[in-house]
């Protein structure tokens, strides 16, 4: 160990095995931030093994945002109480930056998975699927006795959630849901509560059998299509037993023509049960 700890490198060895370059260890150099700890008779620059820790902090502590000149100066004043207390604050940040990169990663792949979930789908086709349960954030009910509209309430959902979960990134599409009593009557203009797919969520989207339709248009504009899911759902013999759900999985994040969004409606549903 001790032969590793004494051995001298070369600048341009010593900018191979630190992964910098010779021209960056020049500019250390000139800026009195890394001196090569000797120098030759032909004056080529020679650097020790325990220096590349050195670079290492230098370069991992410029990645974080710190400037040559704070480093230096960090260098220069350096003792283990502020070396200490300017390493905390780089992990603090460090720590931020994980939750923000996780918060984000989340983001992308739910937006994602609900891209694939209907690749390849027959747009014109009904049928009756399971889906199983997922996790979503659940606003209440919408409340549209004060003169509020859709946007109104839509509003309230997304004050609602920033209060019950503070940390968690509110950029995720916003869904509709119609109770089933109300989709019985034909009345699916103004949603009853709103939503959106997130793993943090405290909410279900209950497992269990759903009629399942597509159709293209722009938001708001799926009247047909829960016109035909309800003539199927008679027609094969089931009934409604939930609520029905009304999501856009290619919206504007993937879809230029904002009256060509692929709009897909969920609606529970059951097998008729006999009378009597």
């Amino acid at each position: 160990m001790r032969v590793a700890d004494n051995a001298l490198f070369s600048i341009s060895d010593f900018a191979r095995f630190s992964r910098t370059t010779r021209d960056t260890l020049l500019h250390y150099d000139r800026i009195g931030l890394l001196s090569p700890i000797s120098r030759g008779m032909n004056k080529y620059r020679f650097y020790s093994a325990r220096q590349l820790a050195v670079v290492n902090v230098i370069r991992t502590l410029q990645a974080l945002g710190m400037t040559l000149e704070e480093i230096k100066e960090l260098k220069d004043r350096r003792t283990p109480e502020l070396t200490e207390e300017v390493l905390s604050y780089q992990i603090e940040k460090i720590d931020g930056k994980i939750e923000d990169w996780i918060r984000a990663r989340k983001l992308l792949l739910t937006l994602m998975e609900t891209m694939r979930s209907v690749s390849g789908v027959d747009e014109k086709e009904v049928s009756i699927q399971y889906m199983p349960e997922e996790a979503i954030v659940l606003g209440g009910i919408n409340d549209y006795s004060r003169d509020e509209n859709a946007y109104d309430a839509l509003l309230s959902f997304y004050h609602a959630v920033s209060g019950e979960y503070p940390a968690m990134d509110l950029n995720y599409s916003v869904w509709a849901i119609f109770s089933g009593e109300r989709i019985k009557k034909g009345d699916w203009v103004w949603p009853d509560r709103y939503y959106f797919y997130n793993p943090e969520g405290g909410d279900r989207r209950p497992g269990g059998l759903y009629a399942i339709g597509y159709t293209r248009g722009g938001y708001g504009q799926s009247g047909e299509l829960y016109i035909q899911l309800l003539d199927y759902i008679d027609r094969h013999g089931f009934e409604i037993c939930g609520d029905a759900y009304e999501e856009y999985p290619l919206n504007e994040v993937s879809i230029t023509e904002d009256d060509n969004y692929l709009i897909r409606v969920l609606i529970a549903v059951r097998e008729k049960r006999e009378e009597g």
